[in-house]
């Protein structure tokens, strides 16, 4: 069989691909490889020193460690940048710290990098006589599958392609008709790969760098829809005419040293904390955004604004994070492409972009790059039509890989919306996942009058007899008594009409999933929802009649985690459905009132929630949004605090007062749990005092 992907032949594309692109980085590699060999020669590396070994040591200039160069010196020869540094498997964090690898831990770091510098011994030693089997034993080496088979490859250039990602490396195998097992190691992958490119004649006389650029220029298996992100170019913004003359954007928390050091958000989080000990109480977010800052691959797409409604330029990603530490300030520093022909004045200000980071939904994205070339509508909805927003894409995926995926989360985090975002981008409406509320409304009402999307709320009464087939009352009958008649449900019509037209694709949306019996509603047809199993004939227990679950049939379904959580499914529904989260967003409350910053009183908020309860029962978004915006008003607030926020907690705390005083402290009596009678404006004021900077409430 021909190997394909998105319809296009592997083989026709390697024979149409222009091998002189490569020709730039190929010579560049061979310059790189030759740094390291000069630097770092085999015949050193058995008294190799610690101090030219480790990431956090001499960072910069003449004599970089080894790690530093290989990750950010020696670019053409395959990029191992991006992420945490645990991948270098022991590194000097910037507290003066070692991180160690599990196998190290415990140890001094001396006696650990001896460890580790052995196994780096034994793995070159047998590499350079073709024992590549015995590199499979070195379980320190397992630790950092990038750096070591990165090593292999600069070494040993004859046996090793230029791939390092372990994920990629699974893709293109797949993609050139092998496999490659879950535990196998990236570096035997790696040669799996190699051996492939060999045996076909396609490639004959290639490099191993022509090849690398030919499968992520033609089959780049990273995801086609990334988050696009609004980043500010200092305040106001005063270093915009420097980031856009020397190609780049850059943010500030100098303090924070190199971000590649952080492993985790809670790690940044925790650095965040003890920098700015009075900070705005959104610490998590930022370090969730700056993570993403430095996560940032080339070919993303980025926005610098000035203020909320002014686009100074679109970017294009040309490369990775490095912290600067020669500049004087704002020392995160990403190269970009700028494209200034895109800046142009808003309609009206963009909710969230007061604040550093922002995401940008595709679809303004559409708009805002097609300013220049056209200006039109019709241009810009084409254009978002082949972007998914990253939420999106996510369900997206689930359902292509699992076949079902159930969305769960909060109550109020907008997992019905996005089960219908994702049916209306199937359907190719993509035009109004975004679009205002009347004409989402209108869509959606067409969609699902449709033959194709069928929305369905599950309760304790459903049953089997509702959703595959049962006897009901027929209401057409004309004779005396009760007449029974044999009547499909909704899950076996829309099979039915999935089976007659196999080309397209057929979804049923079960809203509120968890509320049913789900062994009870599925019965037997558990079994047949396995994309392995679609298909296949099986006897319903009810009529006798052959049924089978078609392979065009998905299926999605909500689950507020507040009312049962994921462990309390059913073992063999779990089995059969991907679980998407879809938790409570700040970016989405972005704004203030009066005194008070709506993102941080939600998120702090929730952080008390989670602390005194758990994260299933956090609050979501929605219930301070109106109409798809932040609430605006102090009547709003109020409104929505009192009608909606505090009974949902009091329900949660089941008349605990005390814990509902932990989370809204000043607001409600400590004895009682009455909520202090105050006015909206009042309100706004007492909600900034008791949530600003991040405190922790009372008795905490």
């Amino acid at each position: 069989m021909t190997p394909m992907t998105d319809g296009v032949d592997i083989w026709e594309a390697a024979a149409r691909f222009d091998r002189s692109t490569a020709a730039k980085d190929e010579a560049g590699a061979e310059q790189e490889r030759e740094q390291v060999l000069a630097e770092f020669p085999l015949e050193d590396w058995p008294t190799l020193p610690l101090e030219r070994y480790a990431l956090g040591l001499n960072p910069s200039g003449p004599g970089m460690t080894y790690c530093r160069l290989m990750e950010f010196g020696t670019q053409c020869l395959g990029s191992i940048k991006g992420g945490s540094a645990a991948k270098h498997i022991m590194y000097r964090h910037n507290s003066g710290e070692w991180r160690l690898a599990a196998p190290l831990r415990g140890m001094e770091p001396q006696d650990a990098w001896e460890c580790l510098r052995a196994e780096f011994l034994r793995a070159l030693t047998a590499a350079g006589v073709g024992d590549f089997a015995a590199v499979d034993d070195l379980e320190i080496l397992r630790f950092g599958p990038a750096l070591v088979t990165k090593t292999l490859a600069t070494y040993f250039p004859e046996h090793f392609l230029p791939v390092y990602s372990a994920g990629h490396l699974r893709k293109f195998l797949a993609l050139l008709g092998g496999t490659s097992g879950a535990d196998s190691p990236t570096w035997r992958s790696n040669r799996q790969l190699l051996e492939l490119v060999r045996s076909r004649p396609e490639f004959a006389g290639w490099t191993g760098n022509e090849v690398m650029t030919f499968l992520y220029q033609e089959f780049d298996p990273r995801p086609r829809t990334r988050t696009i992100w609004k980043i500010a170019p200092g305040e106001r913004p005063r270093l915009w005419e420097e980031c856009r003359d020397g190609g780049f954007i850059c943010v500030g928390w100098d303090e924070l040293r190199d971000l590649g050091e952080y492993q985790t958000d809670s790690e940044l989080k925790e650095a965040l904390d003890a920098n700015w000990p009075s900070g705005s109480g959104r610490s998590l977010t930022i370090a969730r955004r700056l993570l993403a800052f430095r996560d940032l691959e080339t070919g993303d797409r980025v926005v610098a604004n000035r203020g909320m409604d002014e686009v100074l330029a679109t970017g294009t990603v040309t490369g990775s994070y490095r912290f600067a530490p020669e500049r004087p300030e704002y020392r995160h520093v990403v190269p970009v492409d700028w494209d200034v022909s895109h800046a142009q004045k808003l309609s009206g200000p963009q909710h969230g972009w007061q604040s550093t980071f922002a995401k940008v939904d595709p679809t303004l994205f559409a708009r805002l790059t097609a300013h220049r070339a056209t200006g039109s509508v019709a241009h810009a909805a084409a254009s978002s039509a082949e972007l998914a927003p990253e939420d999106v894409r996510a369900v997206l995926d689930a359902l292509e890989r699992k076949g079902q995926v159930i969305l769960h989360g909060p109550p109020g985090t907008g997992k019905t919306r996005l089960a219908l975002s994702a049916a209306l981008f199937m359907a190719g409406r993509a035009d109004v996942i975004n679009a205002g509320p009347a004409q989402r409304s209108a869509a959606q009402a067409e969609m699902l009058g449709g033959e194709h999307v069928h929305l369905v709320t599950f309760h304790p009464s459903y049953g089997y007899e509702d959703f595959v087939e049962g006897f009901k009352p027929d209401l057409s009958a004309t004779g005396p008594g009760l007449t029974l008649a044999l009547t499909d449900g909704v899950f076996h019509a829309l099979c039915d009409r999935a089976s007659a037209h196999p080309e397209q694709t057929y979804l049923l949306i079960i809203d509120e999933i968890n509320r049913g019996d789900l062994p009870r509603i599925f019965g037997e047809l558990i079994t047949l929802l396995e994309l392995d199993k679609r298909g296949l004939p099986l006897a319903l227990s009810v009529s006798g009649r052959s049924f089978s679950v078609p392979p065009n049939i998905r299926i999605t379904g909500t689950m507020n985690t507040a009312d049962r959580s994921i462990s309390h499914l059913d073992a063999a529904v779990r089995r059969r459905f991907a679980f998407v989260s879809v938790g409570p967003d700040p970016d989405a409350v972005s704004g203030t009132i009066g005194p008070l910053d709506l993102a941080e009183f939600f998120e702090t908020l929730n952080t008390r929630i989670t602390r005194h309860l758990d994260a299933d029962h956090q609050i979501g978004h929605a219930y301070l949004l109106r109409d798809g915006a932040p609430i605006a008003t102090e009547d709003d607030l109020a409104a929505a605090f009192h009608q909606e926020v505090i009974p949902l907690l009091e329900d949660y705390f089941l008349g605990r007062a005390d814990l509902l005083h932990r989370v809204l402290g000043s607001l409600v009596d400590a004895d009682t749990g009455r909520t202090a009678l105050m006015s909206p404006q009042d309100l706004a004021a007492a909600l900034a005092a008791e949530f600003s900077g991040g405190e922790p409430g009372p008795d905490a």
